[in-house]
């Protein structure tokens, strides 16, 4: 690698070395063709020498060329922004004006202008770099700032930001417990086959009787209309909007029965079935809200139609990008395969005069779609509202994906934002000795910056509405990520500016209320727990992670377990107790050929040492239930202990951790896994296992409450 390559990649936060999460670390260097790519997409050229000068000297230049930033995010005990003005120009000839936000009053500030000593010489024009220096307290949140400079009126805006996150202080003060959920897998007598959001109000009011405060759920956001297939909830299509799958079809005002005439039927088959059958249910309740859309629009329900006004209007222009590329898409697929990258060209650009005839041509279509998301807005706004009601000091502890599918609507609407021709993905670890590709699309820093962060912005509100705690996934995303070329196997880290998405997400957790949680398993880079620790944002801990020995030792104690943590037994990534327990998981490994033999039987080995250390553990806490103590050490997995999923939820609650989340799946005796990391529906059927109790039974069944009184004996 050229030295001048080295310091465009350096300048731009292209990684040219990294090193992975393996247990034993290996470093890679990248190779230069990736790097130039990078470079390429990122808006500078590097394909010689030549391009390599001219676009280092381009970026640097790139302040001095704009008056004021698009945005300058501060803390509150730092605030100050700057300007870039010709020499001709000097204090006097400056006014500005801010104005909040959040009440859209002009602010009154002390400052002072400060010379930086910056100059730089452009063409025949030498420019300075003037400080604006503000001396008043600024509350939290954003300001737009008209700085006039000479009769010249520039705008910018100031976000300031709190030292810290918001915390709960229910959170910050005690420990609670609740649940996680996956909203999809609820089984009841009256849903159609999936979870929706009248069962999340019923398991809102479970919670409130059996005294758990926090419901952490998977991911909400719409999924891919016309492929329900595709119904991993980390690749949505927009993480503003929210998966129709969840509405409840009967608690639709303008449903009748009528509608389901000889189609009753099928509501058993899907209640019955043991996965849920997406290519059925989504399409009958998208044909039922058809049906009651066309009600909708004959009908005069005055209040109802403003409500869809109103809301319609308070998500703007997001809603009707979402609602045109779902309309677009529903007619294209049929004729083109490859998703929206495919199309026409004049069909990519949301703002194209093809696109704004086919709203037009197709308007009552692009209609249905806003419905749906109406419909699915008013229905998780009535389910969340029981929260205050039924005593749950949190509520609702929600999960952000990292990123969206490349096919989606985020994308499409503004392509330009992202990383083109690439996804996001992982470098090999300790559990992919190949890496991952996720296929995400990545924001690309810079075109980010020059929106002012606002998509940032938007995707953090979206998901925090109506969240106690929010779930940042892969939070180590917010200073790098790990981006592979379409064309390629491997790729490297692009570095996005950490303060500033930090500080943002510390405003929007402080405008919101809302608890943050990151989510940091992977590969870590040095420093940066700490720097989540400094901002107050949670950790998530896992008891099959809390070991001595890289994962080699015994069981790390329940005291010494982080105290600003979200703990839980395991993940929907990982293996139910009942299912580590017996090493299935270690066989569906084999059986996929996700695995060798000689690591099969590697494993088995590891995990026969694995469950004496677990019993050692639960036996010097003394978990066991008193009517269900350790009858043997269970070698080879020969049995089941008795109560052992009691043990381990009273062994986690009993941690030093602030908040514990108990899993359905471990309660029930769940043999099978939610999740298998790497594959898809061909070999494994993710997302689609369903709780086999409904929730009708569910504070009937023992093994429920067996564990509800373990874990309430230390919380």
């Amino acid at each position: 690698m050229s030295e001048l390559l080295h310091q465009l990649a350096d300048k731009l936060g292209i990684a040219t070395s990294f090193r992975d999460g393996g247990l034993i670390p290996k470093e890679y260097k990248v190779e230069d063709k990736i790097i130039r790519f990078f470079a390429d997409k990122l808006g500078y050229k590097a394909g010689s020498d030549d391009e390599i000068k001219k676009s280092l000297e381009d970026f640097d230049k790139r302040r001095w060329q704009k008056t004021l930033a698009s945005i300058n995010v501060v803390e509150c005990d730092d605030i100050w922004f700057d300007a870039v003005v010709s020499t001709t120009f000097s204090p006097s000839d400056f006014r500005f004006e801010i104005t909040s936000r959040q009440t859209g009053e002009k602010v009154n500030v002390d400052y002072q202008i400060f010379d930086t000593q910056e100059r730089r010489t452009i063409g025949k024009t030498t420019y300075i770099k003037w400080c604006f220096k503000i001396y008043t307290r600024m509350e939290i949140g954003y300001y737009d700032i008209e700085v006039n400079i000479g009769g010249h009126k520039y705008k910018m805006v100031l976000a300031v930001a709190p030292e810290t996150c918001y915390e709960n202080e229910i959170i910050k003060n005690s420990k609670i417990w609740g649940y996680a959920l996956q909203l999809y897998s609820v089984r009841s007598n009256r849903n159609w086959g999936v979870g929706d959001f009248t069962d999340l109000a019923e398991f809102i009011r479970m919670c409130g009787r059996c005294g758990a405060d926090i419901i952490g759920l998977n991911p909400l956001n719409v999924l891919t209309h016309d492929f329900p297939e595709n119904a991993s909830p980390y690749c949505s299509i927009s993480r503003l909007f929210l998966n129709p799958i969840y509405i409840d079809i009967e608690n639709v005002p303008e449903f009748r029965w009528d509608d389901m005439k000889g189609q009753e039927y099928k509501l058993d088959e899907f209640r019955a079935s043991e996965l849920i059958k997406y290519e059925e249910i989504y399409p009958l309740k998208v044909k039922m809200l058809e049906k009651a859309y066309e009600r909708f629009t004959q009908e005069k329900n005055y209040d109802r139609q403003q409500d869809y006004k109103n809301f319609c209007e308070a998500q703007g222009e997001e809603l009707e990008k979402l609602a045109t590329f779902q309309a677009l898409y529903e007619t294209k697929c049929k004729t083109i395969w490859g998703g929206w990258r495919a199309w026409e060209e004049e069909y990519k650009n949301p703002s194209s005069k093809a696109v704004k005839d086919y709203q037009k041509a197709h308007h009552d279509r692009i209609e249905f779609f806003k419905f749906m998301q109406f419909e699915a807005d008013r229905q998780f706004n009535n389910a969340c509202a029981l929260i205050k009601q039924c005593g749950l000091k949190v509520g609702l502890y929600r999960d952000l994906a990292v990123g969206v599918g490349q096919d989606s609507a985020e994308l499409w609407a503004d392509s330009g934002l992202f990383i083109k021709e690439s996804g996001a993905g992982a470098p090999p670890d300790a559990f992919f000795s190949t890496g991952q590709r996720w296929c995400l699309g990545a924001f690309n820093p810079y075109v980010l910056k020059d929106a002012a962060y606002e998509p940032y912005i938007k995707i953090l509100r979206a998901n925090m509405h109506n969240a106690g705690a929010l779930r940042i996934d892969h939070v180590m995303g917010l200073m790098r990520l790990y981006v592979i070329p379409d064309t390629e196997d491997f790729g490297t880290y692009i570095r996005y500016n950490f303060r500033d998405m930090m500080n943002i997400l510390a405003i929007e957790s402080c405008l919101n209320k809302c608890h943050i949680v990151g989510e940091s398993i992977g590969n870590v880079p040095a420093g940066f727990l700490e720097a989540l620790e400094e901002k107050h944002i949670y950790s998530l801990s896992v008891l099959w992670a809390e070991r001595q020995g890289s994962g080699w030792g015994g069981f790390s104690k329940p005291e010494t377990y982080p105290e600003k943590a979200f703990t839980s037994v395991g993940t929907h990534d990982m293996s139910p107790l009942r299912m580590w327990w017996f090493g299935y998981d270690i066989a569906l490994m084999k059986e996929l050929d996700l695995s060798s033999y000689d690591d099969m039987i590697a494993a088995y080995h590891k995990r026969e040492a694995d469950r004496k250390f677990l019993l050692e553990a639960l036996d010097n806490a003394k978990v066991w239930p008193e009517d269900k103590l350790r009858q043997g050490d269970y070698l080879y997995g020969e049995a089941y202990p008795e109560g052992i999923e009691e043990a381990v939820n009273r062994y986690v609650a009993s941690s030093a951790s602030k908040v514990f989340l108990a899993q359905l799946e471990d309660i029930l005796h769940v043999e099978k896994l939610q999740n298998l990391p790497g594959t898809d529906i061909d070999k494994h059927p993710n997302w689609r296992r369903k709780l086999p109790v409904s929730l009708e039974k569910m504070e009937g069944d023992i093994a429920y409450i067996r564990n509800i009184a373990a874990i309430k004996k230390e919380r």
